[in-house]
């Protein structure tokens, strides 16, 4: 079985991290199949995308130490890049690079045992991304998680504007869709635009970020088929014939 399904609701598309009995942790090949997923969504007719944790225990514990992951690959805005909606759907610990996987999207729904803990300052490691969350919660709220580690439950994520709706455990996944129902039915240019002007005015990148966006763009030249062509006219010792692809 897939550590990631993804199913198509209409325009909407519902990406599920699938590794319940290891509450949802995020390893190398969950990260590698979000990114592609995602940019296949961007792609695609689909409108708007959730992306919620299988069961209810976790939406995910973070990253699996045995099995660590390029974690930025699937986080929104430096893995990939799209400017349609992302809605997040969670239920239980949302730990970690899962936070930051949270924080990322543009609007979220919260199960009412939800909890967000981002303890790695404890742990003796960091990736720096988690230092977006100050622009997008009260500052003292962002230091409280990252510096004391402290757990964050669902009706103080909602007062401080982590998540947008709280509902009963189970329905998480349900209230997220009928909110993309709603957004799919918008005018997507306007969606667009709007999250794209969003993100240009109110939502600084951090260095970490910042490295991601640099590894990202430069990976797609790697791979690149004008690579592959210019290496092998180097080796044949000819010109070379790039079709920017």
């Amino acid at each position: 079985m897939s550590v990631v399904t993804i199913e198509q609701h209409g325009k909407v598309t519902l990406f599920t991290l699938n590794r319940p009995e290891k509450r949802n942790v995020i390893c190398k090949e969950t990260a590698e199949l979000l990114q592609q997923g995602f940019r296949e969504f961007h792609a695609s007719a689909q409108r708007v995308a959730v992306i919620t944790g299988a069961g209810n225990e976790a939406f995910s514990a973070g990253a699996d130490v045995g099995n660590l992951p390029e974690l930025w690959r699937c986080i929104p805005g430096s893995g990939f890049v799209t400017d349609k909606p992302i809605i997040a759907a969670t239920a239980g610990w949302v730990v970690g690079g899962a936070l930051v996987l949270h924080m990322m999207c543009d609007l979220a729904v919260a199960a009412d045992n939800t909890r967000f803990s981002y303890p790695e300052a404890r742990l003796g490691f960091t990736g720096g991304m988690i230092a977006g969350l100050a622009a997008r919660v009260p500052h003292k709220v962002a230091m409280e998680l990252m510096l004391l580690g402290r757990t964050v439950d669902a009706q103080r994520a909602r007062e401080v504007g982590l998540v947008n709706d709280i509902v009963p455990v189970g329905g998480q996944v349900e209230a997220a869709l009928k909110m993309a129902d709603e957004l799919s039915r918008s005018a997507p240019l306007v969606l667009a635009t709007l999250k794209r002007f969003v993100a240009q005015t109110v939502m600084p990148k951090g260095p970490s970020e910042l490295m991601a966006d640099a590894v990202r763009e430069l990976s797609v030249v790697r791979e690149s088929e004008d690579t592959q062509e210019g290496m092998r006219a180097f080796r044949e010792k000819r010109s070379a014939q790039y079709q920017g692809r």
